[in-house]
């Protein structure tokens, strides 16, 4: 008896939004006893035309239709908020569970080329120190359909696509809220959607995954998908590192480096890692910084983003002047490194990189003892 034939037994609808071609090739097939090309015909509705109700599907028979109604369903997150900055930059506040939020930013970056920022959980399991999400402490992990449900989003938000020429979202970074690959198989199942032709169509090389720097899963991502690598550095040392990143502890940088070298050796192609560096006032922004930043990165094919830091209530730490951030990129300029700084986007609606915040409940009490700390600190002034 196929799950919608037994409809009665069934407990909870199954989201489709969230579910790989291969996998609604085996629910249509296995579950429905459809024919398998109906799930290539479901996912171009769902992601292509931002459907959510069966009723849209014009194509489908009344009876696929009311078979699909009794047990499954396409549902994303809901919108709780959408507020769009002075630079055109626009940040969702995204329901993923009662009372739980998580953020995802769209960045218009020049006329044609729209890069969308996806959170992959609620909060981050890991506490880098220049991060506002690490602060908040961490709930969950998020499923394939919350993660590529925030894609869905935004590009609805435009209305359908029209054609691969204009693009809704033409870039993904999984450089949300959370550590993606301490949430891999969601993550992956959700960049696989992002690069099917029957999902977003995205290139290989407009998609990309960052890091911390968790060895074991860039091994493991390079044997699934070849998506461009991103891994936040942030500093050109291990004792300096282990105080911004402290995963760095558990998988120091050499051993970091030596996975991307790897990866890139896994995507068959000319193929950089992109380095992320934000740089932060008198903690790594001094041109002896640079000069080890660039020494490392040697034998690296490579790019390094230049990140002035990001202020957020509670931070320490300061942005370096703007002196100090062309004193920092020119040192690398001459070692011959391209090193754009980025350009600080959305930062009136707290949409800039490291200030997304979501809410989180927070399972390590984390926010607590940050909060608790702060309290302190205002009574020893006080």
């Amino acid at each position: 008896m196929t799950a919608c034939n037994a409809a009665s037994a069934v407990t909870e609808k199954v989201n489709l939004l969230g579910k790989t071609l291969p996998e609604l090739e085996a629910f249509f097939v296995d579950d429905l006893g459809e024919k398998k090309f109906r799930a290539a015909q479901i996912m171009k509705w769902i992601h292509h035309h931002g459907a959510d109700s069966f009723e849209q599907m014009t194509d489908l028979s009344k009876a696929l239709r009311e078979k699909l109604l009794a047990c499954a369903e396409v549902r994303p997150p809901k919108v709780v908020l959408e507020d769009i900055s002075t630079d055109g930059t626009r940040k969702w506040v995204l329901e993923v569970g009662a009372g739980s939020h998580v953020e995802a930013v769209l960045i218009p970056v020049g006329e044609n080329r729209r890069t969308l920022c996806v959170s992959s959980q609620v909060g981050c399991s890991l506490d880098c120190s220049f991060c506002s999400t690490g602060k908040q402490g961490f709930q969950r992990n998020l499923t394939p359909a919350e993660i590529i449900g925030q894609v869905w989003v935004a590009q609805k938000s435009f209305g359908s696509r029209k054609d691969s020429k204009n693009r809704p979202v033409t870039n993904v970074v999984m450089m949300g809220m959370g550590e993606p690959l301490m949430n891999f198989r969601p993550a992956v199942d959700a960049m696989k959607i992002m690069l099917d032709d029957n999902g977003y169509g995205l290139s290989k090389r407009r998609v990309t995954l960052s890091t911390s720097g968790l060895v074991p899963q860039i091994d493991q991502l390079g044997d699934e998908i070849d998506v461009s690598l991103a891994i936040s550095l942030h500093a050109p040392t291990d004792a300096l590192r282990n105080e911004l990143v402290p995963i760095n502890r558990k998988y120091p940088i050499q051993e970091l480096l030596a996975a991307c070298k790897r990866y890139l050796k896994k995507c068959g192609d000319s193929r950089d890692i992109t380095v992320e560096y934000t740089l932060m006032a008198g903690v790594n922004d001094q041109l002896v910084h640079a000069q080890q930043l660039a020494t490392l990165l040697k034998q690296l094919p490579c790019k390094i983003n230049l990140i002035p830091f990001n202020p957020f209530p509670g931070s320490d730490y300061q942005r370096p002047s703007r002196n100090q951030l062309m004193r920092f990129q020119a040192c690398l300029h001459e070692q011959g490194y391209t090193a754009p700084i980025r350009i600080t986007r959305g930062d009136d609606i707290d949409a800039a990189c490291g200030q997304l915040v979501g809410r989180v409940q927070d399972k390590t009490r984390r926010s607590a003892r940050y909060a608790e700390q702060a309290l302190i600190q205002v009574q020893q002034v006080l």
